[in-house]
């Protein structure tokens, strides 16, 4: 079987990934593939660099936003279960939530590691109000029932936040958190295909769903260039290339024609 980091999600066929991707059969030889042979993310024997008290400072505030970001995931996907329109979605959740609460793990673990006493309060006291405020407005989306709002803004808009900001990352990082990240990022790609799929899919039986997307859209687009600003400068990246991780977030949004 192909594993989803094997081929691009967008040029798979449609029906292939409806009948792989959503499946727990294609879940487990795609995780068996990359974390068969690691600890929490990363192999026993990579070496910790020893890093800048700067640099570690940089990192921490990080991967606090990160773990933000994976409880805002977890939370999602396991409310959207509840509510899911059939089975098949239900059991592609179930996967993910699986997927976030490792990720939520390994980058709690990821903090404990780098010497944090108590990385769920240096969560709390780093992570973004964004970040925060996107976390209940996708819950709030959840308790209303609103399925297409609420993958949108999970499985689209966060989900295409947490790559582009993940492959950024993974360009700098230091060895075990680049580790981390290598196995992250192809869960994100799966997650960002479910999404685009479902919604590119209930697009075409029902076009006037489009307005309701559009919106959702209107209300979290300014939360997720705040945040690609804010986590672009905690990384390091130079102001000069802000603008070109916005694009790759816009452009994910944009494969669902889904103007503001």
């Amino acid at each position: 079987m192909t594993l989803a980091a094997d081929v691009d999600l967008h040029e798979r066929d449609p029906g292939s990934f409806l009948e792989e991707v959503h499946s727990f059969e294609f879940w487990f030889q795609a995780v068996e593939g990359y974390l068969s042979g690691t600890t929490f993310g990363h192999r026993e024997g990579t070496r910790e660099e020893a890093l800048e008290p700067e640099r570690r400072e940089r990192l921490l505030s990080v991967l606090a936003n990160y773990c933000m970001g994976e409880t805002a995931a977890l939370d999602g996907a396991a409310g959207l279960i509840a509510i899911a329109p059939d089975r098949r979605s239900k059991v592609f959740l179930s996967t993910q939530v699986a997927d976030e609460g490792r990720h939520l793990e390994v980058f709690l673990k990821r903090l404990s590691d780098l010497g944090v006493r108590d990385p769920e309060g240096e969560v709390e006291k780093r992570a973004s109000p964004s970040l925060k405020l996107l976390h209940r407005h996708l819950l709030t989306l959840i308790d209303a029932r609103d399925w297409d709002a609420a993958i949108f803004t999970q499985n689209v808009a966060l989900e295409s936040l947490e790559f582009v900001v993940f492959r950024t990352h993974l360009k700098d990082a230091d060895r075990v958190t680049a580790e981390v990240l290598e196995g992250v990022i192809k869960d994100e790609r799966r997650h960002m295909g479910f999404g685009e799929n479902e919604l590119g899919r209930r697009l075409a039986e029902a076009p006037h769903r489009r307005r309701r997307i559009v919106e959702a859209r209107r209300t979290v687009d300014h939360l997720i260039l705040d945040l690609l600003a804010d986590t672009a400068r905690h990384i390091g990246i130079p102001l000069s290339e802000h603008e070109a991780l916005g694009r790759q977030y816009m452009e994910s949004v944009a494969r669902l024609g889904l103007e503001p």
